[in-house]
């Protein structure tokens, strides 16, 4: 049912990437696949993008990561039924990947449906990211 939510709002939104195998990355995964805890995987996009999903729990702690590459960096926030819940940004080398991670308290993240907005500050930053809710 989650995996049905997520790959239903980013084809609503225009975005792929939601998938249960490898990531198909013009060169290395920057994030692998999260497995059974994850809420969300998008596995590479560039420049800027978000997504929107639903299938949360309260009743858990949440993990938002984003990694980067290509030079600059990516501005990231996350919101929930109550509004922003987290807010942070990652550097994104050339030629390495940058990675930036926060973990909410259970009940930070409401139950149902959330968003992710990554801003990047060139269009040619490549970046992918993961949402988890760990038991």
């Amino acid at each position: 049912m989650r995996k049905a939510l997520a790959v239903a709002a980013l084809a609503a939104l225009g975005l792929t990437g939601v998938t249960a195998g490898p990531a198909a990355a013009s060169t290395d995964v920057l994030l692998p696949h999260p497995g059974p805890e994850g809420l969300v995987w998008v596995p590479e996009r560039t420049g800027d993008g978000g997504v929107v999903s639903g299938g949360a729990w309260e009743g858990l702690p949440t993990v938002l990561t984003v990694a980067c590459e290509g030079g600059g960096n990516v501005g990231v926030t996350m919101e929930s039924q109550r509004g922003q819940v987290a807010a942070f940004s990652v550097d994104c080398p050339a030629g390495d990947a940058g990675v930036g991670s926060v973990t909410m308290k259970a009940g930070a993240v409401r139950s149902g449906s959330f968003s992710v907005a990554v801003d990047a500050s060139t269009e040619s930053i490549r970046w992918a990211l993961t949402v988890t809710q760990p038991e």
